[in-house]
């Protein structure tokens, strides 16, 4: 929906409803203008349409009745806290009593001898009752709660439903009909598209099914279509294809390989020539690797970094915390120094004495590859000459940060690797500006992790195998979702339970603790004993999540995993697994919800990262699983990327069609399209520059 009207950008108070405090409640949602409610759409719907006669009505029936009023409301008191209002209602069939709980105020609304349509969950007792009904009182104006299909919104504490639907319907016949059609005639007709007006009416109120399936399918299609336009327009800017670096070495990358303790599987060689392809020639490469957790993503970009290094360029390495980056540093000494290549490390705690040398020797050129964290994008670290860029679980940090520490080089090339599997048909939506490449196939020798999911009823069981573990000479991570104790939610905090384990149930073994709140030093500490074998149990936050490699540990425990998504659970199950001992996860859980239920059991079930991926998108909805913000990618507001795949690919096609006639998209038939792309994603694609 195109905003250049001047009627949809009036703030909301100029709708009828909407005072000072009403705007502000709107405006927790993100609400701020007229065309921002017009756009907040519906998650749910009611149908309320079916109206029965009284006569018609039978126990369970949850259905909309006209009638009217037949008697006073009679207000009792049964116990303090509680009122119960109750009133009779007629049609020409029949009688039915109206139940109401605490709403006393009912006695001065509802009189006798009106007519109200209303809709609710009809009993039968000795009569027949409908408790806590909607009500609406019949005037000209036509039904907004009762008797149709009814819009459920997204809210926020103190709007109710009923007055969001009443700002939506205000706001529609104040500037529905400013609202213009962006998209082109011929993609309205090749895809049987309904008409911007229509939908965004119907979207709200559907007048039939049909309408509102029509309707969703021109507003998702457009959303898709934006997005697409947008990833698009920076993959094919000039500048992303102006020539980048052309490297060699490909005898040093295979002779690094062959010295290798161990052969790289198939799907990695397979993954390294594409990277190796991209490098020799003169496109700039923007390439996502995928792989499963311990698929062995690391080795290749280790490789890649060798090509890099060898051909006379700089190599940087910017991972999400520092007890990740001294991992990868101390693992890349240990592979590349006898090669002759001088590695360094640089995050946030390097000393300042330190950090000068380091800083010299990326701008001399003497350091040929630098690991760190956020540091290394900081304006003091300037490169020589920079050559290839890997960031690591890219969905830390997101577009603007990979594009920051580009710039640093002149049109470096760009690897990013990530252990968060996405179906492919979406990681080319997300990652709409890079190629793929997808690590398939674990290291042989791997032992499948196994995965029970249990209650609180077992957990003296567990502790005892916790037990039993470390006597074997394993470790344990035991996992929490929460730092400090909370009123707001019920689930055991890592203090909490770490000072319970350390003091009293294993106070004879050794067990640390790591939380977000922890000074870095701190946190490194307490890891480094862990990784060491110093400590024996490992109580922690999702700290521990990202790549810190501990062979040794074989049991992870996760505290409320019903709080965690299942691509959360996933990654931290990958903690364990990394040796040839049998490793094991439990998830307590003891929520009775059925996505609870259902979560926990694709956990057990399977430890394929793609097929979990696809189910936690199918549970939880895009927005959660990307964590989209962190993108720059704007929050989807209808599209669902797994129930519209079809749609998308209907999207994708008139994106490729368009870029290609008018990749500005300046033609008169475009410019409005043009606009909208720009004015939803001009952050994203001023960052994603790719040069």
């Amino acid at each position: 929906m195109h905003e250049g009207s001047e009627l949809l950008k009036k703030p909301l108070r100029y709708l009828k409803g909407v005072g000072e405090a009403r705007a502000a409640l709107f405006r927790r949602l993100g609400i701020h203008v007229i065309g921002d409610v017009i756009s907040h759409y519906p998650r749910d719907y009611e149908d309320r349409s079916r109206l029965k006669k009284l006569v018609e009505l039978q126990d369970g029936d949850q259905c909309s009745f006209e009638g009217i009023i037949a008697s006073g409301v009679v207000v009792s008191r049964p116990r303090r806290g509680l009122t119960v209002s109750r009133v009779s209602i007629r049609d020409d069939t029949g009688l039915i009593n109206a139940v109401w709980f605490n709403k006393p105020y009912l006695k001065d609304q509802l009189k006798p001898g009106e007519r109200y349509l209303f809709f609710g969950k009809v009993t039968k007792r000795r009569t027949f009752e409908v408790l806590n009904p909607v009500y609406e009182r019949i005037d000209g104006s036509g039904p907004v709660n009762t008797c149709r299909i009814i819009p459920i919104y997204p809210s926020t504490g103190k709007l109710t439903q009923n007055v969001i639907r009443s700002v939506i319907r205000n706001a529609l016949s104040y500037a529905g009909g400013s609202i213009e059609d962006i998209l082109p005639g011929w993609i309205r007709e090749r895809y049987d598209l309904a008409d911007v007006r229509y939908s965004v009416s119907n979207i709200h109120f559907p007048e039939s099914d049909e309408a509102f399936l029509k309707a969703r399918e021109r507003l998702v299609f457009e959303e898709l279509l934006i997005l697409q336009l947008a990833l698009m327009t920076v993959r094919t800017a000039p500048e992303s294809t102006e020539s980048g670096i052309v490297f060699g070495a490909r005898e040093e990358v295979r002779r690094f390989i062959e010295g290798l303790p161990f052969r790289l599987t198939n799907a990695q060689l397979r993954v390294l020539e594409e990277i190796e392809q991209d490098m020799e020639s003169s496109k700039v490469m923007n390439r996502l690797v995928q792989g499963d957790v311990g698929s062995g993503k690391t080795i290749v970009a280790v490789a890649a970094l060798v090509k890099a290094a060898k051909s006379g360029y700089q190599g940087a390495f910017m991972v999400p915390t520092e007890i990740l980056a001294a991992q990868h540093y101390s693992s890349l000494r240990e592979l590349l120094e006898p090669l002759g290549l001088n590695i360094a490390l640089l995050t946030g705690s390097t000393g300042a004495k330190d950090a000068r040398r380091i800083l010299e020797g990326i701008s001399t050129g003497e350091i040929d590859i630098i690991v760190g964290t956020h540091a290394l994008i900081e304006d003091k670290v300037v490169f020589e000459n920079l050559g290839l860029v890997i960031t690591d679980e890219q969905h830390r940090f997101g577009v603007r940060q990979r594009a920051a520490l580009g710039k640093k080089g002149v049109r470096p090339d760009m690897l990013v690797m990530t252990a968060t599997p996405i179906p492919r048909t979406l990681a080319l939506i997300l990652y709409g500006d890079l190629d793929i490449s997808i690590i398939d196939e674990l290291p042989p020798g791997r032992k499948k992790v196994l995965t029970y999911a249990v209650d609180s009823s077992m957990r003296g069981r567990v502790y005892n195998f916790i037990r039993k573990q470390v006597a074997e000479g394993r470790q344990v991570y035991i996992v929490c979702p929460l730092v400090e104790e909370s009123d707001a939610v019920e689930a055991v905090s890592a203090s909490e339970l770490a000072y319970q384990l350390a003091h009293k149930t294993f106070s004879d073994l050794k067990v640390g603790l790591v939380h977000g709140k922890m000074r870095p030093s701190e946190k490194d500490d307490v890891m480094k004993r862990f990784i060491s074998g110093e400590t024996d149990i490992l109580v922690s936050t999702t700290v521990i999540e990202v790549g810190v490699n501990v062979p040794n540990a074989a049991l992870m425990v996760i505290e409320n995993a019903e709080r965690f998504g299942l691509s959360q659970l996933h990654q931290l199950r990958g903690r364990v697994g990394r040796s040839g001992y049998q490793s094991y996860c439990i998830l307590f859980n003891d929520s009775k919800s059925e996505l609870a239920r259902e979560r926990m059991k694709v956990m057990t079930e399977t430890t394929d990262g793609f097929v979990i991926s696809e189910k936690d998108l199918e549970l939880r909805g895009p927005g959660d699983f990307f964590g989209t913000r962190q993108h720059g990618i704007p929050e989807l507001k209808i599209a669902n990327l797994y129930k519209d795949m079809e749609v998308l690919k209907k999207a994708q096609e008139a994106a490729e069609i368009l870029i290609r006639d008018d990749r500005l998209l300046e033609a008169e038939e475009n410019r409005l399209l043009g606009q909208a792309v720009s004015e939803k994603f001009s952050g994203v694609m001023n960052t994603i520059s790719m040069n």
